[in-house]
């Protein structure tokens, strides 16, 4: 059984600046810390691909990226 692309979430710890707006744009898959950075899964559920473009997209300091993995 092959399985089709797997994406994750990457986030840069220098240009995020713990907004929140990832954990709010995307709560089946994102946590925060104590802090207010997000604390990201291995890789995202197919099902949630959408909700994690807009994610990436919103994020006021473009910290947040969804790469494809192989």
């Amino acid at each position: 059984m092959t399985r089709g692309p797997r994406w994750t979430l990457k986030v840069d710890p220098i240009r995020c600046q713990a907004h929140g707006l990832c954990a709010e744009l995307l709560p089946e898959v994102v946590d925060l810390d104590e802090w207010g950075y997000p604390l990201l899964p291995g890789e995202v559920p197919p099902l949630l691909l959408s909700e994690a473009r807009a994610a990436a997209a919103g994020c006021p300091t473009l910290a947040l990226r969804l790469v494809h993995t192989d």
